[in-house]
């Protein structure tokens, strides 16, 4: 039986970063299962929308049928309080909450205030509620007054890769995946790696470049000041086959978030068989299996430099983790667009 269903995102669907990943690859097991699913492009100024993007927001969204259910992205969502108030009353809304806007790097205080309250008020009109992980939906309850009840964790798949033993390269390849923003810590990576510049590596950094201006200047400045000119390399957006590549020639993944939601790049990095290094930030430790990596504390560039210069002198230990690694499994896409499926039907 066909269902209907509209799925509301913020910009293009196609914009190269996690969460707009996680939209595409469920849209496509939905549509598998017999979800007749429309895609709705809200506008690209969210999480601070102008009064025009709120106006054709709601204006759109209230003309979708109200017989479907309709999810909207957590980016949007959370910023459209008063479009969610009217909605709720003839549309059965879903929120698909990747991680809080209020605990994303770099707002300053009135702007947390200001996203943490626009985002509780959004969330008590929502029918229901889509997280990525259970450090989510713990935070929703605990910190936006989310019933547990209402909150169902649909964390991402993951793509079955063949897992190899890598041949030691010369240098060691290390690779980092996201967007170059503030939240993703780069600044502390590169910070960490001038301390070791007696050990031989190489950095990739593959990531949306055009997030924030801002995060890439300082980046770039960076990267120069400390004269890793030809030992970092920042290759913007890759396609999907690009970065599969990259997983394959790298010994090390690293990337010191601030805060993940989930962390997709670690849980593909972990799925071909890469040991890792994270933080414990959000829910990066639901996702690095004990002994696949190191997590260290958040915003700490000394157990950085530690924990990188442990793997990088041993590869015996690098192996060790790598073996973990590879012994690791995650949901596939499949699995999780049925359970998504399911909790659309249980509010249908």
């Amino acid at each position: 039986m066909v269902k209907g269903l509209a799925f509301a995102v913020p910009g293009k669907l196609t914009t190269p970063t996690g969460g707009y990943g996680y939209a595409r690859r469920m849209i496509t097991e939905l549509r598998a299962r017999g979800w007749e699913t429309q895609v709705l492009d809200l506008g690209t100024d969210f999480p601070w929308p102008s009064k025009q993007t709120r106006m054709m927001a709601d204006a759109a969204l209230r003309a979708l049928p109200n017989d479907w259910p309709l999810v909207i992205d957590g980016l949007a969502y959370g910023a459209l309080p008063e479009v969610a108030q009217k909605l709720r009353q003839t549309h059965r809304l879903v929120a698909l909450v990747h991680h809080p806007l209020a605990l994303e790097t770099g707002l300053d205080a009135n702007q947390c205030a200001v996203l943490r309250a626009s985002e509780e008020a959004a969330l008590r009109s929502a029918r229901h509620v889509i997280v990525s992980s259970r450090t989510t939906k713990r935070l929703l309850a605990s910190e936006f007054n989310v019933p547990s009840n209402r909150v169902s964790v649909v964390c991402p798949g993951t793509d079955t890769c063949a897992k190899h033993v890598r041949t030691p390269h010369a240098h060691l390849q290390l690779l980092a995946v996201g967007s170059i923003v503030p939240r993703k810590g780069y600044d502390l990576l590169v910070a960490a790696l001038a301390r070791l510049i007696d050990l031989p590596w190489q950095l990739v950094i593959a990531g949306d470049c055009t997030r924030s201006a801002e995060a890439v200047r300082q980046l770039e400045g960076e990267i120069a000041r400390l004269k890793l000119d030809e030992r970092v390399v920042l290759r913007g957006a890759l396609s999907t086959d690009e970065v599969a590549s990259l997983y394959e020639a790298s010994d090390l993944f690293v990337l010191p978030s601030r805060f993940e939601g989930y962390g997709m790049a670690y849980a593909e990095a972990i799925a071909h068989g890469l040991p890792v290094i994270g933080t414990t930030a959000g829910a990066i430790p639901e996702v690095v299996p004990e002994g696949a990596g190191i997590l260290v504390p958040v915003d700490d560039v000394d157990a950085l430099a530690s924990a990188l210069r442990r793997m990088m002198e041993n590869p015996a230990e690098r192996e060790r983790f790598a073996a973990r690694a590879r012994a690791s499994t995650f949901p596939s896409w499949s699995e999780q667009g049925m359970r998504f499926s399911q909790v659309l039907q249980s509010i249908a």
